[in-house]
């Protein structure tokens, strides 16, 4: 596997007040970073991850803190490993919620099939967003959304 390039933003924000701590952790979490330790975030490099953090550190800096973004890489083919192996396993964990919640909506009624379907794909969707080293679990979910779907299809004739 090739070394990957990563965007990290490094920050620190004022205790008080919490509100632009709880903002940015949100918006950190919105986009499927890995915490490397207290204050430093990092997400694989690409423009638009490399944007997205630029506008965090601007938010950062508004509310009072400090941030810098620094792009690069491990020093060891194992840390990376590791900091793959987290984001995968938090993606994962959402996909087999996606693939529970479609399981579940199997006996629903017609309805419910599909605003579970909607819902599922939109789900599917956010989730994708940001599954950069992707886990057996997505294609589970993209399956369980799939056979949802064909259920649909099948109730509305």
């Amino acid at each position: 596997m090739p070394r990957i390039d990563w965007v990290m933003l490094v920050y620190r924000l004022p205790r008080t007040p919490s509100t632009p701590r709880i903002t940015l952790w949100r918006k950190l979490r919105r986009l499927g970073v890995v915490q490397v330790v207290d204050g430093v975030v990092a997400l694989p490099l690409d423009s638009r991850n490399r944007e997205q953090l630029e506008w965090l550190a601007d938010e950062v800096v508004e509310a009072g803190g400090d941030a810098t973004i620094w792009v690069s890489q491990t020093a060891t083919a194992a840390q990376e490993r590791a900091l793959a192996a987290e984001m995968a396993a938090r993606v994962a964990k959402e996909y087999r919620a996606i693939t529970a919640a479609a399981q579940d909506a199997v006996g629903g009624g017609e309805v419910r099939q599909r605003r579970t379907l909607a819902r599922l794909r939109r789900e599917l969707r956010r989730v994708g967003s940001r599954d950069y080293f992707p886990p057996p679990e997505r294609d589970e979910a993209r399956a369980g959304v799939e056979r949802l779907a064909a259920l649909s299809v099948e109730v509305a004739r």
